[in-house]
């Protein structure tokens, strides 16, 4: 019988986890802004899609700093992980592109 696995020292130690964390900490910024202040108004939708976008920005950082060799080239994938990020945040955002 295979057994469940409980969440081990290890499995806090991956950096899928950390991107997880910070995602969840990046997203607890427009869920408290929302207590403060009635200029922000993020419905479910917009904290999924948010979510959806920096996991898998992050993920991508995470698959490129393990497999993608050389300073130049790791320093590249970077930039373009974080321009494809804003730009599509800001298309989300405002219709930047409209």
């Amino acid at each position: 019988m295979p057994v469940e696995k409980a969440m081990t020292p290890q499995l806090l130690r991956t950096p899928f986890f950390n991107v997880v964390l910070v995602t969840a900490l990046l997203l607890l910024v427009p869920a408290i802004a929302m207590r403060v202040t009635n200029e922000l108004a993020w419905g479910p939708g917009d904290f999924v899609v948010a979510g959806a976008l920096l996991l898998t920005a992050g993920s991508a950082l995470v698959f490129g700093r393990k497999h993608i060799t050389g300073a130049r080239r790791r320093t590249a994938f970077t930039f373009l992980i974080v321009l494809c990020l804003l730009l599509i945040w800001a298309e989300l955002a405002v219709g930047l592109f409209h």
